[in-house]
C-alpha cells in the first residue's frame, strides 16, 4: 500500500527512505502524515535567502507538526539540498504558478517586501498570512507593526543607518519567534565534504597551517561593496610572510581579478570561478577564517560556523551578524554612498578599511583556533 499523504513522498519518484533503506510504506518507521502546511516565500538574492534560513529551527520548534515548503527562485534552489527542515521547494519559473493556484496552506510567511513576492503571498490560499502582501492598487502592505518596521527601513536611508538590529533579529520579530537566533542552514553531504578534502590535498595546502579564505569579489549587483584589488594585493603580500594557507575564492564575475592576482602571486591556491553553490560551500568549509565583503560567501561562512572578517562599507553593518565568530570592519567615517551601486567619492569607504585592520583581526581570531599538529 502507498501512503500518499506522507510528508516524505514527492509524488513523482521514490522517497529518500525507500532509496536508502529499501522499505515500503507499510513497514516504514518514517511515515509522517501531512496534516498542516507552512509556506515560506523568500525569492532572492541568494545570500538573503540563505541568511533567512536561520528562521527554520525556531519555526520547527514553534510549529513541530507542520510540513514546510519554501518558494524561491532557481538560483537559490541548491541551498535546500539536504536541508532537513524543508520538506519541499517550489521554484519560480518551474512549478510555482500551477502549484500555488491549487495548494492550500495553514500559514503563509512572506519575508520579501518585493511586489512579486507580496503578490504570491496574497494570491496563495492560506489561513494565516505573515509578513508582506500586495493590495489591489499594487502597493506592498505589512501584516504587522514589526513587518512595517522592515518596510520603513527599506524606504528611508536615515532609518537604515540608525537601525541597530540584525536582519535575523528583525525577521524573528516579524515571525514572533522569541528563541535565540540560529545560524543559517547549509547541510553538506559526506560526499561533498570528502570531495573538498581531496581538493585541499590537490592544492598542496598544509594541514598544520591555518587556512585563510580570501573572497575577492562581490558579483555585479553591488560593485560599491568591493574592497579594492590593490588592498587585496597588499594584504596577500603581508600574509605571505606569515604561516598561513591562502585560498582564493570567487565566482564567474571575478575571473579577471583572480587571474590578475594569480599572475602576481603564483604560490596562492585558486579554488576556481566555476563552482556550483554546493561545491563553493564545500570549498569554503576548508577555511578556518574567511575574509570577505558583505556578500553570499559571508552568509555561507556563518552557516558553516566559520570565523569571518567582514569588510563592510555601503550596506548596514548592524544588519550583519557573525554569531560571535569574527569581526566587522568598516571605515571610521560614515559612507556617503549608502546603498548605492557605485561610489562617487574620490576615496570610497571600502578603500578606507586598512590592511592593518584586517591583519589585526586575523591575529585576534588565530588565538581561538586550536594549534595544528605537525
Amino acid at each position: 500500500m502507498l501512503y500518499k499523504d506522507c510528508k516524505h513522498f514527492p509524488g513523482d519518484r521514490p522517497c529518500k527512505y525507500h532509496k536508502k533503506e529499501n522499505v515500503k510504506c507499510e513497514t516504514c518507521n518514517h511515515y509522517d502524515p501531512l496534516d498542516k502546511k507552512l509556506l515560506i516565500i523568500k525569492l532572492d538574492a541568494i545570500g538573503d535567502v540563505l541568511r533567512t534560513t536561520s528562521v527554520l529551527p525556531p519555526l520547527k520548534k514553534k510549529y513541530p507538526d507542520y510540513a514546510v515548503t519554501w518558494c524561491t527562485k532557481n538560483a537559490s534552489k541548491e541551498l535546500f539540498k539536504n536541508n532537513s527542515y524543508v520538506n519541499d521547494v517550489i521554484v519560480i519559473g518551474e512549478d510555482a504558478e500551477q502549484r500555488l493556484n491549487i495548494e492550500e496552506f495553514d500559514i503563509v510567511i512572506n519575508l520579501d517586501n518585493t511586489k512579486l513576492s507580496s503578490a504570491l503571498a496574497t494570491k496563495v490560499k492560506g489561513e494565516t498570512k505573515i509578513g508582506f502582501l500586495l493590495n489591489r492598487k499594487g502597493f506592498v502592505e505589512p501584516t504587522s507593526d514589526k513587518a512595517n518596521y522592515w518596510l520603513e527601513l527599506a524606504a528611508f536611508d536615515d532609518l537604515k543607518r540608525e537601525n541597530k538590529k540584525s536582519h535575523q533579529q528583525i525577521m524573528y520579530e516579524i515571525l514572533g519567534l522569541d528563541y535565540s537566533i540560529h545560524e543559517p542552514i547549509i547541510q553538506l553531504s559526506d560526499d561533498q565534504i570528502n570531495k573538498s578534502k581531496k581538493l585541499f590535498a590537490k592544492w598542496k595546502l598544509e594541514e598544520k597551517k591555518i587556512t585563510l579564505g580570501l573572497n575577492i569579489g562581490v558579483g555585479t549587483k553591488w560593485p560599491s561593496k568591493a574592497w579594492p584589488i590593490n588592498k587585496w594585493k597588499e594584504l596577500i603580500s603581508s600574509l605571505v610572510k606569515e604561516n598561513y594557507n591562502l585560498l582564493l575564492l570567487g565566482g564567474p564575475e571575478e575571473e579577471n581579478t583572480i587571474n590578475e592576482i594569480k599572475n602576481e602571486f603564483r604560490f596562492i591556491a585558486d579554488s576556481g570561478c566555476d563552482k556550483s553553490l554546493v561545491e563553493f560551500s564545500g570549498i569554503l568549509n576548508l577555511c578556518d577564517i574567511l575574509i570577505t565583503a558583505d556578500t553570499l560567501a559571508l552568509h555561507i561562512a556563518t552557516a558553516l560556523k566559520k570565523y569571518v572578517i567582514a569588510l563592510i562599507g555601503p550596506t548596514s553593518i548592524n544588519e550583519i551578524t557573525l554569531y560571535n565568530r569574527g569581526f566587522k570592519l568598516s571605515s571610521d567615517e560614515p559612507c556617503k554612498c549608502f546603498y548605492n551601486r557605485h561610489c562617487k567619492e574620490e576615496i570610497s569607504c571600502m578603500e578606507k578599511i586598512s590592511v592593518e585592520q584586517v591583519l589585526n583581526a586575523v591575529k585576534k581570531i588565530e588565538k581561538n583556533i586550536p594549534a595544528r599538529k605537525n
